[in-house]
C-alpha cells in the first residue's frame, strides 16, 4: 500500500505540471463544455462551481491524477468532460495514503463524473482516465456545497 501511495503521489507530482491550467486548445474548450453540461445538472441540486479548471490530454493506461485540498461537511462533485475519441471516462477520488474512496459515479458518452464527500479535511487525489477509446482531450471541473 504504501508503494502504491508514493507511486500515485509521484505520478501526482508529474501530473499536475501538464494539467494545472487553464483550457486553450479548441478541444480543451469543448471538452471544458461538455464537462459544464454535466456540472449543470449538479447546479441544480445546489452545487457550485470552483473557479478554474484542469485541462490536458489523456490515453489509454495513462491516467493523470492530482491533488486538490478538501473540507469535511462539503460534498463535492468531480466533473469530467472530453472530446468524442473518449468514448468511456472515470473519475476516482483516493485519500492521502492512496487509499481508494467510495463515490457516487456516474458515466455517459465522453462524460464521467464522481461524487464524494470527505470525513475529514485534507489533501485527496482524484485520478482521471480514459477507460475505452482513443487518447483525448479532457477538462476536470468540480463542484462542492
Amino acid at each position: 500500500m504504501k508503494r502504491f501511495a508514493i507511486s500515485l503521489i509521484l505520478s501526482t507530482a508529474l501530473s499536475m505540471a501538464s494539467i494545472a491550467k487553464v483550457a486553450t486548445t479548441n478541444d480543451e474548450v469543448a471538452a471544458r463544455n461538455t464537462a459544464l453540461e454535466l456540472a449543470g445538472a449538479f447546479g441544480n441540486d445546489g452545487f457550485k462551481l470552483r473557479d478554474g479548471n484542469w485541462a490536458g490530454t489523456i490515453a489509454p493506461g495513462k491516467p493523470q491524477v492530482l491533488q486538490v485540498n478538501l473540507y469535511a461537511g462539503n460534498q463535492y462533485w468531480f466533473t469530467l468532460g472530453a472530446t468524442p475519441a473518449g468514448k468511456k471516462l472515470a473519475v476516482s477520488v483516493y485519500d492521502e495514503t492512496g487509499k481508494p474512496l467510495e463515490t457516487e459515479p456516474y458515466q455517459g458518452a465522453s462524460v464521467a463524473a464522481a461524487g464524494f464527500a470527505p470525513q475529514a479535511s485534507g489533501p485527496y487525489y482524484v485520478k482521471v482516465e480514459v477507460v475505452d477509446g482513443a487518447s483525448t482531450a479532457f477538462c476536470l471541473i468540480y463542484s462542492y456545497k
